[in-house]
């Protein structure tokens, strides 16, 4: 009776590197990355960064055919996804750069309307109406809706949360900043001092983070370094 051989073991230790090459990257590189990587990579995610919230920010501000509600933005991050795939970076690490990408458009329109507000918004008192509670059940933070109208009793179109509290009745006052070419809604006049585009910074050192990490992990060397097969 003969005895069956086991199978070989010999691809295993390669199947495994293909594997961590594909999800991850080669990063074929020992010590430190070499500097012209990390360059890349800084110049890769900053320019990605900059052109999904530059997009949004024109798209508010002219109202002309790029849209001011992200899909320029979600152009940029696909874009900026197609290139670290062509420069052979890990394919979890595309993902994660494309999720920030994402991410990032979708919050740049609320900081390019605001960008737009502070630059030529123009403030005005208007009448509350009527305050409705915004919050969703179970809601931690309370948000109230207060409907408005003009110096002159038209109502807005849209409601205002920006100063509208919860100690807030019909016939009060609110001031809001307002867009006189009406490129953007209307908003509530805060007393936050920071600047409208401060609450992207997360997510756009997220998404530089993650290109930096993906160019830096797709170094591959020369063929003719890896000698013969």
């Amino acid at each position: 009776m003969r005895r069956r051989r086991r199978p070989s073991t010999h691809a295993e230790p390669h199947l495994m590197t293909h594997l961590r090459t594909t999800v991850w990257g080669p990063a074929e590189f020992v010590g430190l990355p070499p500097a012209r990587l990390l360059g890349a990579g800084i110049l890769a995610g900053s320019l990605g960064a900059a052109a999904i919230v530059g997009t949004a920010v024109l798209g508010a501000w002219t109202g002309g055919p790029l849209p001011a509600d992200g899909e320029a933005g979600l152009v940029c991050a696909a874009a900026l996804a197609l290139y670290l795939s062509c420069i052979g970076a890990g394919r979890a690490l595309i993902g994660v750069t494309a999720l920030l990408g994402v991410c990032l458009a979708l919050q740049a329109p609320q900081a390019a309307a605001g960008v737009v507000l502070a630059e030529r918004g123009r403030v005005e008192s208007v009448v509350v109406t009527s305050v409705d509670d915004g919050r969703a059940a179970g809601g931690r933070h309370a948000r109230y809706l207060c409907s408005v109208t003009d110096r002159d009793g038209v109502p807005f179109k849209v409601r205002i949360w920006r100063g509208c509290e919860v100690a807030t009745r019909p016939g009060d006052a609110l001031a809001v900043v307002y867009d006189p070419e009406g490129r953007v809604p209307p908003r509530g006049v805060t007393t936050e001092g920071h600047g409208p585009l401060r609450d992207l910074a997360p997510w756009g050192a997220a998404l530089i983070a993650a290109t930096v990490t993906a160019v830096v992990r797709s170094y591959r060397l020369p063929a003719f370094l890896h000698g013969p097969r």
